[in-house]
C-alpha cells in the first residue's frame, strides 16, 4: 500500500503542481505549439524552397546546357567564318591561277597554231609530192636534154647538109656561069 499511497501523493502533488503550473504548462504549451507551428511552416517554406531551388538548378543546368550550345555555336560560327574568309582567300588565288593558267593556254594555243603550220605529216606529204614533182620534171628535163641533143645534132648534121648543099649550088653556079658564056659564044 505504500506505494498506492505514494502513487496518491504523487498524483495528488502532480495535480498541484499542474494546477499551480497549469497556466504556465499552457503557455508553454501553446508556446511550443506555435514553435511547432513555426517550425512547420518553415519546414514547408524550406520545403518550398528546395523545390524552387531545385527547379532553379535544373533551370541553371538547362541554361548552362544552353550556354554551352550558344558558347559551341559561336566558336562553330567562328571558326566557319574564318574558314569562309580562308575559302575567299583560296578562291581569289584560284582565279588568279585560271586567268595566269587562261593566258599560259592562249599562248599555247597559239604556239600550237603556228606549229600546225609545221606539221610534220602535212610537211612529210607535201616533201613526198615535191619529191615527185622533181623526180616527174627531172624525167622531163632529161628527156627534153635528150631531144635538145638529138636535135643539136640533127641540126649539126641539116646545118652541113646545108653547107655542102651551098656548097654544091656555089660550084653549081659557078659551072652554070662558066657553062653560060661558053653557051653563049657557043
Amino acid at each position: 500500500m505504500l506505494t498506492a499511497k505514494n502513487l496518491e501523493r504523487i498524483i495528488e502533488l502532480e495535480s498541484k503542481l499542474r494546477s499551480e503550473y497549469q497556466v504556465q504548462l499552457d503557455a508553454k504549451t501553446t508556446e511550443i505549439e506555435s514553435y511547432v507551428q513555426d517550425k512547420e511552416d518553415k519546414q514547408a517554406l524550406i520545403d518550398k524552397q528546395l523545390e524552387q531551388i531545385a527547379s532553379l538548378s535544373t533551370q541553371i543546368a538547362s541554361l548552362s546546357s544552353q550556354i554551352a550550345a550558344n558558347k559551341r555555336t559561336e566558336q562553330l560560327n567562328r571558326e566557319l567564318h574564318q574558314r569562309c574568309g580562308n575559302l575567299q582567300e583560296e578562291i581569289a588565288a584560284q582565279k588568279t591561277r585560271l586567268k595566269t593558267l587562261q593566258k599560259d593556254l592562249a599562248e599555247e594555243r597559239a604556239e600550237i597554231k603556228a606549229l600546225k603550220q609545221f606539221d610534220p605529216a602535212k610537211l612529210k606529204k607535201n616533201l613526198d609530192a615535191s619529191k615527185k614533182k622533181l623526180v616527174e620534171k627531172t624525167t622531163a628535163n632529161d628527156l627534153l636534154q635528150k631531144s635538145l641533143k638529138t636535135s643539136k645534132t640533127e641540126k649539126a648534121e641539116l646545118q652541113l647538109k646545108v653547107k655542102e648543099l651551098e656548097a654544091k649550088l656555089a660550084n653549081f653556079e659557078t659551072t652554070e656561069e662558066a657553062q653560060e658564056p661558053e653557051e653563049a659564044a657557043a
